[in-house]
């Protein structure tokens, strides 16, 4: 809803987002990173919130994916987003490394992603995807194609814009707030997030 003529602008909490491409060949220049921009630009469109983004476009090993991770959260990331590695080849080893540095683990992420992956391809199934919390900060392992990777965000609309199926997003900036991190604000249109009543905050003027 547009603010009314000469009424002050409300105030949108600043906040860093750590986004990281995991990809051997990316990472050693074979061909160009796509998940980077992908992550960015979906979350500059889905936040009202001034962003500053922390990247990373590492290889596919699982000690430097788990360092990556602890640097970005201790850098104040409050949310951390991948991008690959999460199926099941031999080099697919990014769930174990966020896994290895979880002080919870969050399955509902990882369930919904699959529900909505499995609307457009069977081998959905093979998704690995994990998220979890570590000290004030969320991780979410995401798909590796920026097509389901802005699927599984803003989850499934019908021609008319209806949402069919929610998207993980939806439930981002709650977990945010239980977790002690800024107050994430996003635009309805995009991706519209659920709180409870109670936990709804006012807009602040600038």
């Amino acid at each position: 809803m547009s603010e009314p003529v000469g009424s002050p602008a409300p105030h949108h909490d600043a906040v860093k987002i750590g986004i990281v491409s995991i990809s051997d060949r990316a990472s050693s220049g074979v061909y160009e990173d796509k998940g980077l921009p992908a992550l960015q630009d979906w979350l500059t469109r889905a936040l009202h919130n001034p962003i500053a983004f922390e990247s990373r476009l590492i290889p596919d090993e699982q000690d430097g994916i788990s360092a990556a991770l602890v640097g970005l959260v201790n850098a104040g990331c409050c949310l951390v987003l991948t991008t690959g590695g999460t199926g099941p080849a031999l080099r697919d080893v990014t769930p174990e490394a966020t896994l290895a540095v979880a002080h919870k683990e969050m399955p509902g992420f990882g369930e919904q992603m699959r529900q909505i992956s499995l609307k457009f391809v069977p081998t959905a199934i093979l998704s690995r995807q994990v998220a979890v919390v570590r000290d004030q900060s969320l991780i979410i392992n995401l798909p590796g194609q920026p097509k389901a990777i802005a699927e599984t965000l803003e989850g499934l609309k019908d021609a008319d814009g209806k949402q069919i199926v929610p998207g993980i997003f939806a439930a981002v900036p709650y977990c945010v707030d239980l977790i002690g991190g800024p107050y994430l604000e996003t635009r309805d249109e995009v991706c519209k997030a659920f709180r409870p009543k109670n936990a709804v905050r006012a807009p602040r003027p600038a």
